[in-house]
């Protein structure tokens, strides 16, 4: 594809529920050792339909328009002088957020926690709902022939399971429950038994949800009840022997302030305990079941070293179907009407086709 003769059209947020598409210049490579990617496919994230409806995510507030989107694959059209991992035709999974490389956190391998971070469709930084993006070539990960690229447009959110999972340490033979069964939920349970977790459970509050999360990876699904936290955990662990001491790890990937509570009474004496989803900035916390039996709590925020890597390798292995939340695609043109239909409940992940693809 010639970036001269294609559309660089983008999906553009003006303000909260303002949207429109817009021409934007093809960018250039700012350094040799950049890539050009024409955008085949892109996923919606929540954040994405955060900023769409508010505008803003705690600090990070929309000032100017800015063009949304982050979960994407595409094709390689141009390459930096120095780029030899890739070439012209290379299809990529995109890694949309770019450290410094400079700072402690990055020296340290924790590259997601720079501050000076730029990462796509967080203010003031534009994203990937548009013809074509430039990016560092080692930021762009090469596809194998039997992963396709709308797989490689899960590749971002699976690769945040993989992060929580990896700060959680799940191991073989472990009991895993997951709190939330939308997209991230459903990959970390997934993850947990591609690590060799033997007892993988999933809760939400939506049947449908359920459902789909037992035919995908989950061993066994809860509905959360209208009851006291320390209920709900009880009846978790009644699910299966495996858990009658409680979960050696809980991951929370929903963000809310019931299931977090759950979760502290839901894990085991010396467990793990991971909050992955995000919600309110201060909850009720059961800090006493914390301190009692000694449970480890990490946060996780993205994704770190190596976690882009092994999103992919699980693709290829067959480990991970991430193909199985594809619930449509839509054509560019549609983007505001896929926006509607995440916002609306009604797709596990919709993906909408670049502004150059053609879709039947």
């Amino acid at each position: 594809m010639d970036p001269s003769k294609a559309s660089n059209l983008s999906f553009v947020l003006n303000k909260p529920h303002d949207v429109s598409f817009a021409d934007r210049t093809v960018p250039k490579l700012s350094s040799e050792r950049e890539v050009l990617v024409a955008v085949n496919y892109t996923g919606i994230c929540g954040s994405d339909v955060h900023y769409w409806q508010h505008g803003a995510i705690g600090h990070f507030v929309v000032k100017d328009p800015m063009v949304l989107g982050h979960e994407s694959a595409g094709t390689v059209v141009q390459v930096g002088s120095a780029v030899s991992a890739l070439k012209k035709g290379d299809r990529v999974a995109l890694e949309p957020g770019y450290p410094c490389r400079h700072c402690e956190p990055c020296l340290s391998g924790h590259y997601n926690l720079c501050p000076d971070m730029r990462f796509a469709a967080t203010p003031p930084y534009d994203g990937t709902l548009t013809g074509f993006w430039a990016a560092p070539a080692d930021f762009c990960y090469k596809l194998p022939e039997n992963v396709s690229l709308q797989e490689g447009a899960l590749v971002e959110p699976l690769a945040v399971a993989v992060h929580i999972v990896r700060q959680a340490a799940v191991a073989p033979g472990q009991s895993v429950v997951v709190m939330g069964a939308g997209p991230v939920g459903l990959l970390c349970a997934a993850v947990a038994r591609a690590f060799g977790a033997t007892t993988v459970v999933s809760v939400d509050i939506v049947e449908s949800k359920l459902k789909f999360a037992a035919d995908f990876a989950a061993t066994h699904t809860y509905s959360s009840q209208r009851v006291a936290a320390e209920q709900n955990a009880a009846n978790i662990r009644g699910l299966a022997p495996s858990l009658a001491s409680g979960a050696d790890v809980v991951i929370d990937a929903s963000g809310a302030e019931p299931s977090i509570q759950t979760s502290l009474h839901t894990v085991r004496t010396g467990g793990t305990y991971v909050q992955g989803g995000m919600g309110r900035d201060n909850i009720t916390f059961p800090i006493m079941a914390l301190c009692l039996k000694e449970v480890t709590a990490k946060g996780s925020f993205r994704y770190g070293s190596g976690d882009y890597s092994l999103a992919v390798e699980l693709i290829a292995s067959g480990k991970v179907a991430v193909k199985k939340l594809i619930s449509e695609v839509v054509a560019f043109k549609d983007a505001e009407k896929a926006f509607n239909k995440v916002k609306e409940g009604e797709v596990i992940k919709i993906l909408i086709g670049g502004p150059n693809e053609e879709i039947a």
